[in-house]
């Protein structure tokens, strides 16, 4: 098996599984370092959905996460719902001090 065989059969797959198995093999000093990872990779994509492999993978890929622990983690908590990459409101509350109260400017302290 070579370093061209294993991006192949995470396109058998599809494109995300692809690009899995290539950052994989392109993130170790050596391809063939990878070898083990791609092939656990895999065996763990046997008993999803190849919609779940998919998603799992964009998952992985966002986040770095490219060992077959993170690979597992993920497989099993993975919702498939995408996170935002806007910053949530900052909601109303009587307790919030605001910007200001940090920086008053005066000299009293408690």
């Amino acid at each position: 098996m070579d370093a061209g065989s294993l991006p192949a059969l995470g396109a058998s797959i599809g494109p995300q599984t692809e690009g899995l198995i290539t950052a994989i093999l392109a993130s170790r000093p050596h391809p063939e370092q990878g070898f083990r990872t791609c092939l656990g990779i895999l065996r763990l994509y046997r008993d999803i959905s190849r919609e779940r492999a998919e998603a799992v993978s964009a998952r992985a890929v966002e986040i770095g996460g490219l060992t077959c622990k993170t690979m597992g983690w993920l497989i099993a908590t993975h919702t498939g719902a995408r996170h935002s990459t806007e910053p949530a409101a900052v909601m109303e509350h009587a307790n919030l001090r605001g910007p200001g109260y940090f920086h008053r400017g005066d000299t009293e302290r408690c």
